[in-house]
């Protein structure tokens, strides 16, 4: 048996340019945990929540749904699967690219990822995503979120297989490769939001339902005041600093 230490949810408040409450939070949690905390947090901040499930889609390069247009990022057509315990269909984006080893360039395996394009502004999302850290680390293999092709935000990492295994959302006593991200930047209203992972070799997919809303700016709790560094500061709501033992066979 071994124990394994999991942030479930990061929190951090960020400063950027001269905003004094600039906010973005992520989740990184098992499918059932995940959607509970990304239903919370757009609720405590006066938010309402879309939700698509992907029972009907389609291969193509461009996927049409009723609020957002799904692209893959390099231009091709994107290709529909079925995977373990997901709620709907997902779309296979096998991380591919390039870049230095440690990768320190998230946007190196930009183009293996996709694009939401929304037909009204949004600035929370939240998704599934299936067959993550199950190979590939070198040292540790990262999933990424920017809006409107901003700096890329870390929603999820693993140096190890543990790290991306929760409980099933059908049967809890089961663990698989099925989670849920999300993340929220109540500085702005946002038209497009990009996806994709760094972990060569892996067989990635993203989907299965997805969820999303319009925050008031500022909205979210603990925006930083004015002056404030670009450090990110650590904040105690959503469980930033806020760990889970698991044991794992």
């Amino acid at each position: 048996m071994k124990t394994k230490i999991k942030l479930l949810v990061a929190l951090a408040a960020i400063t950027i340019g001269t905003s004094a409450n600039a906010t973005i939070a992520t989740v990184f949690d098992g499918i059932t945990a995940g959607v509970s905390s990304f239903s919370t947090t757009v609720n405590n901040a006066g938010g309402t929540e879309s939700v698509d499930v992907w029972t009907n889609i389609s291969n193509g390069v461009s996927i049409n749904r009723t609020d957002y247009t799904i692209t893959q990022n390099d231009g091709g057509v994107g290709t529909v699967t079925t995977y373990h315990d997901m709620s709907g269909k997902a779309i296979v984006i096998n991380p591919a690219g390039g870049g230095s080893n440690p990768r320190t360039d998230p946007m190196d395996y930009f183009n293996s990822g996709i694009s939401f394009t929304f037909t009204s502004a949004v600035n929370a999302i939240g998704f599934e995503v299936g067959d993550w850290a199950t190979c590939c680390f070198a040292p540790t293999t990262e999933l990424f979120i920017s809006f409107d092709d901003g700096a890329p935000i870390l929603v999820a990492s693993a140096t190890t297989g543990s790290d991306g295994r929760f409980p099933s959302q059908f049967n809890p006593n089961n663990l698989v490769t099925d989670i849920f991200v999300a993340a929220f930047d109540d500085t702005g209203d946002f038209t497009k939001v990009s996806f994709w992972g760094n972990g060569l070799g892996e067989y990635l997919v993203a989907g299965g339902q997805v969820r999303y809303a319009l925050l008031n700016q500022g909205s979210l709790p603990g925006g930083v005041p004015e002056p404030a560094s670009l450090a990110l500061f650590g904040l105690g709501i959503l469980g930033l600093g806020f760990a889970r033992r698991r044991k794992i066979n």
